[in-house]
Parts: C-alpha cells; structure tokens; sequence
C-alpha cells in the first residue's frame, strides 16, 4: 500500500472548492439519461457527451476527481486523448465504478446486496496501469417496513471494506458509497437513525479491513425524509441533522465527504450542500460526488446534438461553479 500517493490523490480530489463528477452511469442508466432527451444511446454518443464535459474550459476549477464507467475509461477525446489521459493534465483525477450492481439479496425480501468483487484483484491492476487512481462502490440501504436489517447492513459494509483493502493494494482511493435511499415514506429521523447504523457498522468494518481512513473518502447520502413522507423539512434541519449524524460515527481521519445528490434537483442538491457547509468548520472536507445535479441541465442542453456544443459547456461550467460555491457555503455570491 503506498499511503503517500493515497493522501495525495484524496487530497486533491476534495480540494479547496473542488469536488467529484459523476459520470459512471451503467449502459442501462444512461439510455434512460438520453431517452429523456430523445437521443441515442451508443458508444460513440456517450463519448461525445462525456467528451464535452470533460473538455469544458476551467471545469478543473470545480472538479477534482471524474467517475467513469469502463466503457469511458476506454474513450479517447475528439482530438485522440484518452480520458484519463486528458483529466490528468487538468489536475483531476481519473477515477473508475467497479461493483457490478446492487442484486436482490437471497433471504431478505425488498434488500439488496452488491455484487462485484470476483477477479477484483485483477481489475485493479488493469485500472492503475490505464491511469486511474481513485474508485467507487455504491451498496443501497432501503427504508421500509422491518428493514433494513442487520443482515443486510451486515454483507453491504463487508463488501465495502474487502473492496477498499483491495483498491487501497492497488494505489488507488476507494470511495466509499453506503446509500440510504430516498425512496419510501420514512421520516427524517428513521433517516438519521438508519444512517448512523449504518455508517457505524460500515467504519467498524473498515478498521477491522485495515483499511487506511486517511486514504479513503466517504460517498454517503444527506440525512432526508423519504421522499413520499407528508413531513418534509427545511434545508436547514436537513444541514443540522446530516452533520449532527456524522459527527457521531465518522471519524476525524477521512479527509473527504463527497454527498450524493440521490434524487435531488440540482438546486436542492446545491442548496442543501451549501446549508452543511454554512454550519462552521467540520472535521472533513465536506464536498460532493453529484452525477444528475451536475449534469442535467447540461444535457437538457445538449439534445445530442453538435450544434448545442458550446451552449452544453457553459451550462455545464454554470452549475459546477454553483456547485463549488455551495461546497464552500457560499452559494449567496454567485
């Protein structure tokens, strides 16, 4: 394990003003991303999306670290770059989705489990040598009735520390990914109780992996209501209660949270970050790792097609730079 190039690259990863883009969506999301705009979903439309993205002048500003799909990793610039290649020389790090999908657990109805860690080691090794440094693993806790188990808590952590043990042997930062789902009725405080649980659990587990905290970062949700409860709450009380549940149960040694947006819009995704960040100076760097909060109004934009080029990248830059300010609590200046 190289510690050193661990904290470097976490490091730059959630830098000042900096944070994650998601752009590690499966085959089947992003058709249904392109579906929704009336494009085709192929190979070669997905690199020139995710082209423009990448190439948009001063996203480096906002961006430290990209998320990738393996169909991504493998794409190269309209002018032959390979993409991560091409993030490198930006300062942003290259970074890879490797589980293989959250599946239905045996035994437990209405749980999932993911999936992903056969021929892991090997994966890895590939990854590095392709120029990728830091990784990604979603587990899904759902909210419902008599759950989420122990059981499911159980297997989701200890598939997330024997994939960060092995991403860490390799040189490359796990991101770390326990999602409480939106999805379902549930209260703010089923969420907050459910979150701590569950990062709890997931902590414990990462010691017991000897997994390097400081070379790992955090992908958790914010702690909401369900998002078909009658009681929804304020931004603030989302703010309080997210850092009030982190500061019991995650330690002071990972230096990044990099939230996800889940089902947010890109505003409330936005405000939501900036309210955690206006409650003072926390223990961690805490940023964001958005996908559709950073990229919908950029492929609203885009329609897919060529012309809509130049207005998909200043959309695109727009929102990451309201993003960065949210990251910094100063959404009120932009």
């Amino acid at each position: 394990m190289n510690k050193a190039l661990l904290r470097k690259t976490a490091s730059i990863m959630v830098s000042p003003g900096r944070g994650v883009l998601a752009a590690d969506e499966s085959s089947g999301t992003i058709k249904k991303r392109f579906d929704s705009i009336k494009a085709k979903s192929t190979p070669e439309n997905h690199r020139k999306y995710r082209g423009l993205l990448f190439t948009t002048k001063g996203m480096e500003e906002f961006v430290g670290g990209v998320i990738m799909f393996d169909e991504t990793v493998r794409q190269k610039s309209d002018s032959g770059v390979p993409f991560p290649k091409l993030l490198t020389r930006k300062n942003v790090m290259p970074g890879i989705k490797v589980d293989k999908g959250a599946h239905p657990m045996a035994g437990f109805e209405g749980e999932k489990v993911t999936e992903g860690l056969d021929g892991l080691r090997e994966r890895f090794e590939e990854y590095f040598d392709l120029g990728l440094r830091f990784s990604k693993w979603r587990a899904v806790i759902t909210i419902g009735k008599r759950i989420p188990t122990q059981e499911c808590i159980d297997a989701n952590v200890h598939a997330l520390a024997r994939y960060a043990a092995l991403s860490q042997e390799a040189g490359i930062v796990p991101i770390v990914e326990p999602e409480v789902l939106m999805d379902g009725d549930h209260t703010v405080q089923r969420c907050q109780s459910v979150t701590e649980r569950t990062l709890k659990v997931l902590f414990a587990e990462l010691k017991k992996y000897r997994v390097y905290l400081p070379g790992t970062i955090l992908k958790p949700n914010m702690v909401v209501p369900g998002k078909d409860c009658k009681t929804q709450v304020s931004v603030a009380e989302v703010a309080r209660r997210t850092v009030a549940a982190f500061k019991k149960v995650v330690p002071i040694q990972i230096p990044g949270v990099v939230f996800l947006s889940g089902g947010l819009s890109p505003d409330e995704a936005t405000e939501r970050l900036d309210a955690i960040n206006k409650l003072g100076k926390h223990p961690w760097e805490m940023s964001f790792s958005f996908g559709r909060a950073l990229q919908q109004e950029a492929l609203n934009a885009w329609k897919g097609k060529s012309a809509n080029a130049e207005v998909t990248q200043r959309v695109f830059y727009e929102r990451a730079q309201k993003v960065s300010a949210g990251r910094s609590g100063r959404l009120e200046k932009i």
